[in-house]
């Protein structure tokens, strides 16, 4: 078995504080550079994608550097999840750090900086976004809740995106997933959804990536199915302490990938999700 992408959280501590975040209850940790290494060894011969996201903000690493050196030497295709904040500070290391693909939440920013600071963060992200796309991909994701409900950070948004990549985004193509806007700088759009557990869904006939295409350890060395599952309520197992091939291929595991091959959730955290497959 093996997976188009691993995502593992380095750490789950953040600097935002966002309402649509879950609002995990595990102790707030950062991954030492010796035990990434573990993490990184284990599941080497099952993908050459790591994506460093799940919950905290990754910049916030104070081995960040280290942790990039390690996992280019080891010769993975980096891919970062960041809300932005620290890529100013960051700056120097990023601009020359060997990473596929930066995902930048701008709708993190909303309710986290002061309106009359929204100018300057934009500003940071896209000049960034500007220098370092001729070696990396940019996209920049942003909320679009319906074009009716868009707020007046997304308005903001626009009218600097079209200022200053000479584009002519209006608000009607803010239902457009993703809208190219130089080359290899993106700007992705999406639906906000409820993390599971937050709504009673009961969904029980529906599809999913997890333990198919990807597959996501936490900072402590837990396996779990998807990146949603943010407080390990579907547990497979941990790299610490058990191989990572007699993880994924555990009983627990096996069910969950069959049922989904039936269109089934057979875990209740998979039928109370709100994140929805396309075609589902």
């Amino acid at each position: 078995m093996r997976f188009k992408k691993i995502y593992v959280e380095i750490t789950n501590v953040c600097n935002f504080a966002c309402s649509f975040c879950f609002k995990s209850k595990r102790e707030k940790k950062f991954v030492s550079p010796e035990d990434f290494s573990a993490i990184l060894f284990s599941i080497k011969p099952y993908t050459n994608y790591l994506y460093l996201h799940l919950l905290g903000e990754p910049l916030l690493h104070p081995s960040f550097e280290k942790l990039v050196e390690i996992a280019h030497q080891m010769g993975f295709f980096i891919n970062l999840t960041t809300n932005g904040s620290l890529i100013a500070k960051r700056k120097e290391f990023l601009l020359s750090a060997p990473i596929r693909q930066f995902n930048i939440s701008l709708h993190d920013a909303e309710e986290n900086i002061s309106p009359a600071q929204w100018g300057d963060y934009l500003a940071s992200v896209f000049d960034f976004a500007k220098e370092k796309s001729s070696e990396s991909y940019i996209s920049m994701r942003l909320w679009n809740g319906g074009v009716s409900s868009v707020s007046s950070f997304n308005s903001f948004c626009l009218e600097q995106i079209n200022r200053v990549f000479d584009s002519d985004l209006t608000l009607e193509r803010m239902t457009e997933r993703n809208i190219k806007l130089q080359p290899h700088i993106f700007l992705a759009n999406a639906a906000r959804f409820s993390w599971p557990g937050e709504v009673a869904l009961g969904i029980n006939n529906r599809y999913c990536y997890g333990l198919d295409t990807h597959v996501a350890i936490l900072v402590d060395g837990t396996v779990v199915p998807c990146c949603l599952d943010a407080d390990a309520s579907m547990a497979l197992g941990n790299v610490f302490k058990e191989d990572f091939g007699t993880i994924i291929n555990s009983d627990r595991a096996r069910r969950i990938i069959e049922g989904f091959r039936r269109n089934e959730a057979v875990e209740e955290t998979c039928k109370n999700c709100g994140f929805r497959v396309n075609g589902e």
